[in-house]
């Protein structure tokens, strides 16, 4: 990769861990990751190949996730998340600690800490939540928003299959078993460009930088807590992309459509092959996709 900076942002007592790399007097772009996720998901290839196509690519770590804070206390089950909301469609005494408008705010304070008023912003999945959120809440620090295999908080829309639901409560009792159930996961919604070896590195990789299962509940809490963002989008002004894959089972098509469709001009694009993923064969397309809607922005 490119010169690396890296260091931690504070967001009130947060600490979030961030790493930016290639040069700095290019565009800078921010990928936020998804439920659970740590930076390092964005693999060093990733980042070469954005740099290469003139960014300036900021990673970071969720809270709960990697090397930022983790929330004190033990959470629920996530079992116990999914039974309340099948029984009640709520979630009736429980509550999170923080929600997405934090989450949100947590990115502002990498760019804070590393002194970039606006940026390119990138969210996958429960990132493609937060970045939604910054482009409501704080359009101003927005170049683009490109949301991906993401929805928009209505209830009924981007919803699970039952088989995608049953792999996130899959967890594991030591290191062979919690690789071993993420990737199947990962398999179960992973589309038809699966690589099966590069996930199973990829989750290797995660599990020993930071194994913490607990970050995942917090972050759906977060999620289920914030509710829907149907009625803010519409007033959405930073140029924007929609990417959704029609393989997706874990966020199905219709929530990148509906996401789409509420934003005023975003370009909705669809990938056939790809799932809840982001498979390597389709990264110059994604490279190229920012790259169209930064233009739009010059």
């Amino acid at each position: 990769m490119g010169p690396e900076t890296s260091g931690t942002a504070q967001n009130g007592d947060v600490e979030l861990y961030f790493d930016a790399h290639g040069d700095n007097s290019n565009p800078p772009v921010l990928f936020v990751n998804g439920l659970g996720s740590q930076s390092i998901n964005f693999l060093p290839a990733w980042v070469q190949s954005f740099n290469r196509a003139g960014f300036y690519v900021i990673r970071m770590d969720n809270r709960d996730v990697g090397r930022s804070s983790k929330t004190p206390g033990e959470p629920p089950s996530i079992e116990r998340v999914f039974e309340q909301l099948t029984r009640e469609h709520s979630l009736g005494e429980l509550s999170a600690p923080y929600n997405l408008s934090d989450m949100a705010m947590d990115c502002l304070a990498v760019l804070d800490a590393l002194e970039i008023e606006q940026a390119h912003v990138w969210g996958m999945s429960m990132g493609g939540m937060i970045v939604q959120t910054l482009a409501i809440n704080h359009p101003g620090r927005l170049r683009s928003m490109t949301t991906v295999m993401s929805t928009t908080g209505e209830i009924g829309v981007g919803q699970a299959t039952p088989e995608a639901v049953a792999g996130l409560g899959t967890a594991g009792d030591d290191r062979r078993s919690v690789v071993a159930n993420a990737v199947a996961a990962r398999e179960l919604h992973g589309g038809a460009l699966f690589d099966k070896d590069w996930a199973l590195s990829l989750e290797e990789a995660a599990y020993d930088r930071c194994h913490h299962p607990q970050g995942q509940v917090w972050q759906l809490l977060a999620i289920l807590t914030s509710g829907s963002r149907a009625d803010q989008l519409p007033t959405v002004e930073v140029p924007t992309m929609v990417i959704h894959g029609r393989m997706d089972q874990l966020i199905q098509l219709d929530g990148g459509e509906a996401t789409a469709a509420l934003i005023p001009a975003a370009e909705l694009v669809v990938y056939d092959q790809m799932g809840h993923d982001t498979p390597e064969p389709l990264w110059g397309d994604y490279v190229a996709d920012l790259q169209r809607l930064a233009d739009r922005t010059r």
